[in-house]
């Protein structure tokens, strides 16, 4: 699956992974030593997130159902507990520095497999 940012027209991921069930969102990026640049993984439903068992920072944008930024945190530390995103249905994680500061909310994000 692969993410556009739509002001811009720019791929923020191409290779995105989907977590839809409760234990794929559960276990998330635990575990893992890093995710190489283009990948991603979109949360769904996924309203709060956390980087326990994480080895590395990450980027995280918490999206309405119709694609619409709410929320986005970037460089997020492992060990850290996100705040809780009311009307947010999806969150795409990426490797920490990935958006420098390029998506902000109110931005719209297309995944093609929606």
């Amino acid at each position: 699956m692969k993410c556009i940012l739509k002001r811009t027209g720019e791929t923020l991921a191409d290779d995105i992974e989907l977590a839809n069930t409760y234990f794929t969102r559960l276990k998330g990026l635990m575990f893992r030593r890093g995710l190489a640049a283009g990948k991603g993984l979109l949360l769904d439903p996924c309203p709060q997130i956390h980087t326990c068992c994480m080895r590395f920072d990450i980027d995280a944008v918490f999206v309405d159902k119709n694609g619409t930024v709410l929320y986005v945190k970037e460089n997020m530390k492992p060990w850290r507990f996100g705040r809780f995103v009311r009307g947010s249905r999806r969150t795409l994680e990426l490797s920490g520095g990935t958006l420098k500061g390029r998506v902000k909310e109110g931005d719209e994000l297309v995944f093609d497999s929606f």
